[in-house]
């Protein structure tokens, strides 16, 4: 974009903070007082401002609702002892978000109208941000089509909006994990790797199964042969066997490249830890699981940052992983990306961006 940007502002005329408990967050139900908005319309994206959060009016006809040509992304803000707001890696979600965009015939959303948008609310939302250590302010940008047209074409009209949600912990407790052998969350030359409304869809089902078995997620597997763990539900998955940090590589189009994964995988190496991107079989895992090979395994992502998992069901049999001990990998990792994430320590990669 070429011209100023310009975004208004209308507060909101009653505030929600007083009426929300800041000590008993549950994750994605209390959303700040407003919202980013910005739409394109004729190639550009512009009506840009920051309004009260409400509804949408939303035609019937509109082309998300029956097509599903929509991608999200999710990022957190996090207050130091300072006050000052600090948010994690926010251009790298930027960056995905457009990649995510570029897959499901989205126009991309500049940087300086994602990074603007966001200061914005920020600003105008302040107060929303935690001060109690362990909470943050999860912030959601999405992209959907906002044509009235039944016909199947990519719009040509979108909305762009960012919501803001304080939370607690995702998980709050170790999980329990089952292999999906059964059903697919993507295959080569799909969406997999975009983060689009409808992959997360797909997913609710057999994920409802496991549930229903009393299981947190799922641990999905390749959609060709069901041999080789992917991802899981919410989150990237890691392994540790035998000291070597095992993960899936993201080459296949298969799996979203977590930024928090990128994250854990760039401190396991300046940690000295040995790291290898690289499909591990369900027969490799299950074999690690009775021979005690598997130290440890976690999944990795915005909502959860680091996951522990303490059973995983594999063709029916459940495996209670160790005890971990206070040094495990996954503990000194979560502890470093906090203290960075809270300003707690000097940020040495550049990942935080002060508001």
């Amino acid at each position: 974009m070429n011209k100023t940007l310009s975004i208004t502002v209308t507060k909101s005329q009653r505030s929600k903070l007083s009426e929300t408990d800041f000590d008993t967050l549950a994750f994605g139900h209390i959303i700040s007082d407003h919202m980013f908005v910005a739409e394109y319309v004729d190639g550009e994206w512009g009506n840009m401002r920051v309004e009260p959060y409400g509804p949408l009016e939303i035609n019937p006809a509109n082309a998300t609702l029956h097509y599903g040509q929509s991608v999200f992304e999710g990022l957190k803000a996090y207050r130091n002892e300072a006050g000052e707001i600090l948010v994690f890696r926010g251009d790298a979600n930027q960056r995905r978000l457009n990649e995510s965009a570029f897959r499901m015939c989205i126009p991309e959303v500049p940087e300086e109208v994602f990074m603007e948008g966001m200061r914005k609310l920020l600003e105008v939302d302040r107060e929303w941000v935690p001060k109690n250590p362990g909470y943050s302010l999860y912030i959601r940008p999405f992209v959907f089509a906002d044509d009235d047209y039944l016909g199947i074409r990519p719009s040509r009209k979108y909305k762009f909006i960012i919501l803001a949600s304080p939370v607690g912990k995702y998980y709050a407790k170790p999980v329990a994990v089952k292999v999906e052998t059964q059903f697919s969350r993507a295959v080569e030359g799909g969406t997999g790797a975009a983060k689009a409304a409808g992959n997360y869809a797909g997913s609710l089902f057999p994920a409802q199964k496991a549930q229903d078995e009393g299981y947190d997620q799922l641990l999905w597997t390749d959609g060709k042969t069901h041999q080789y763990i992917e991802e899981s539900g919410t989150m990237n998955v890691m392994f540790v066997l035998d000291g070597v940090l095992v993960t899936a590589p993201t080459t296949t189009g298969t799996i979203l490249k977590g930024i928090t994964r990128d994250s854990v995988l760039t401190l396991a190496r300046d940690m000295g830890v040995s790291v290898e991107e690289r499909f591990l079989s369900v027969a490799e895992l299950e074999e690690a699981l009775i021979s005690g090979r598997l130290e440890e395994a976690f999944g990795t992502g915005t909502a959860a940052t680091v996951a522990f998992i303490r059973l995983i069901n594999i063709h029916g049999k459940d495996y209670l992983l160790p005890e971990k001990p206070a040094d495990a990998f996954s503990n000194r990792v979560l502890k470093s990306l906090d203290d960075i994430k809270y300003g707690k320590v000097p940020d040495t990669y550049g990942w935080i961006r002060k508001y």
